[in-house]
């Protein structure tokens, strides 16, 4: 102790001294090499354990040393790790000498390494480290709160059109990595894996907070109304008509109203987080290969720590960014058409006079989103949204042709005017061969290709098919009385309900008949 002591005074005005308890480490080694070499093999001859004697007594005072300074140990420092680190040496070098010394022994020197027990060294170490790793992944966590807060989505932050929050996030945990690596431990591989699992779990926590509150494809959605049938010529369809479209926005609002008070949930807005979530999916490959390349400078990194590609691995971020694109994707597309363009597609297509309330303005309004969509969106997610808005067209133009309330009828001279019109909105989504691939816009519209044409076929085959498929789903019990088929939203050219809404929304006297007499269907809500 006293020349360790006088060691340390005497370095104190190097650079980086060592700290005294690191000296002494080094000085008990040397001193048990010496006692093993000079001393052991004359005194073996009174005792056949005379170095395991040595060493274990050296241990018991080291032990005494280190034991307090562990005890008083708070936070991860230089000094700290120096300690633990030639104390660890120490012993293993210590227990080495035992187990050679007591190789004829009869139990192998297991009675002197008992006499030694371990000072948890490295326990002591992986203990600090973990508390290094959970400060920082605390004050990581706050960040992210604090700055999600603030974030306000903004296209032309930067010229990528992601948020800087995310820019900053993955600069943290950049800057984190490093730091670990840095730390002067001998166990980064052993607990890298803590560090990963933490990170992963703060980014996962930013995709989810920033993804919280945008809606999905439901939010939009408008509630169906109950059925009715046709008012045949009557004069006073103009008066329903113009009631009915109040009522419909009324009811659809309500829902949607919460949305629209934050700018922050703009299409744009929108578009920027899905950028974001592309954008942090994309970085998890650079980050891990970075890992790869700190461990292949680690002094304890061994060819396992490779192969074991696991605790590599971001395992929670990936997916969460995935499902954020498509969340997100389907909320943009569904919020664009049920609820931006509501104006013109709920409340205006074919309201009335089918024939003087067609589609153009819709895709007028449409094309202009595609547009912002297009200048907005990163190209590798794109067309994903194209393609959720033209899914979010077809099923918007058929709930408007089956569910649309009783300002909508139509007669069969109508069906050519509304095959030309969903002719014109997949060729805008076709774009002259610059949009959507033909294949996609087959795969979407083939639901409303199948559905057309009913809106042809006159009324008394539509009766004779949906008498004939009602019994076939209910069997001899709906002989007596056709039951009221429940809506699906599975809509089906063979399917009960979807024929039951065509013949609803038929204007002619065959089909407002048959609907009075079997379910005594309103005129009006």
């Amino acid at each position: 102790m006293e020349k360790a002591d006088s060691s340390r005074r005497a370095s104190k005005n190097q650079p980086n001294p060592l700290p005294v308890l690191a000296i002494l480490a080094k000085d008990v080694g040397e001193l048990a090499v010496h006692e093993t070499k000079v001393f052991s093999p004359i005194l073996k001859g009174w005792h056949p354990l005379a170095a395991g004697v040595a060493v274990a007594t050296l241990h018991s005072c080291y032990a005494n040393e280190i034991e307090q300074f562990i005890s008083g140990i708070m936070e991860l420092t230089p000094d700290a790790v120096q300690v633990l680190r030639a104390a660890d040496k120490l012993e293993k070098d210590l227990v080495q000498i035992a187990v050679e010394d007591a190789v004829d022994s009869e139990d192998g020197g297991k009675a002197i390494i008992r006499e030694m027990p371990p000072y948890e060294a490295e326990t002591a170490i992986a203990n600090l480290v973990k508390g290094w790793i959970k400060t920082r992944l605390d004050r990581l966590k706050e960040w992210v709160d604090r700055n999600l807060q603030q974030e306000v989505w903004n296209p032309q932050a930067n010229q990528e059109g992601y948020a800087p929050s995310a820019v900053e996030i993955l600069r943290i945990i950049d800057e984190t990595l490093d730091a670990f690596f840095r730390l002067p431990i001998p166990t980064h591989p052993a607990l890298l894996p803590d560090l990963m699992a933490g990170l992963d779990k703060c980014l996962q926590y930013y995709v989810m907070k920033a993804k919280s509150g945008c809606g999905t494809r439901n939010t939009y959605i408008p509630t169906m109304p109950a059925l009715t049938r046709c008012e045949i010529g009557s004069k006073f369809q103009g008066v329903w008509k113009k009631k009915e479209k109040s009522q419909n926005s009324q009811k659809r609002n309500s829902q949607v109203a919460t949305m629209n008070g934050d700018n922050s949930f703009g299409i744009p807005q929108l578009c920027v987080r899905i950028n974001t979530f592309h954008r942090i999916r994309s970085e998890m490959d650079v980050l891990e290969k970075r890992i790869i390349t700190h461990l292949r400078n680690c002094e304890s990194a061994h060819v396992e720590d490779f192969s074991n590609g696991l605790s590599k691995k971001f395992e929670l971020t990936p997916s969460a960014c995935v499902e954020g694109v498509q969340l997100l994707s389907e909320a943009v597309a569904y919020k664009i058409v049920f609820h931006d363009l509501s104006h013109v597609l709920w409340d205006g297509l074919y309201v009335g006079e089918p024939s003087s309330s067609r589609i153009d303005p819709l895709l007028q309004e449409l094309e202009r989103n595609l547009l912002i969509i297009s200048e907005t969106v990163h190209e590798r997610v794109r067309t994903r949204i194209i393609t959720d808005t033209m899914k979010a067209s077809c099923d918007g133009f058929l709930l408007v042709l089956l569910a649309g309330g009783p300002s909508r009828a139509f007669s069969r001279q109508d069906s050519q005017i509304i095959e030309d019109d969903f002719k014109a909105l997949k060729d805008l989504f076709w774009a002259n061969g610059d949009g959507l691939p033909a294949d996609l816009i087959d795969k979407f519209s083939s639901t409303v290709r199948g559905v057309l044409p009913l809106f042809r076929t006159d009324s008394e085959s539509l009766i004779e098919r949906f008498r004939r498929v009602t019994l076939e789903t209910y069997g001899s019990s709906a002989r007596s009385r056709l039951p009221l088929p429940p809506t699906s939203g599975q809509w089906n050219p063979t399917e009960p309900n979807t024929l039951l809404r065509v013949l609803c929304y038929r204007n002619d006297e065959t089909a407002s008949k048959f609907l009075k007499k079997t379910y005594n269907l309103p005129k009006k809500l």
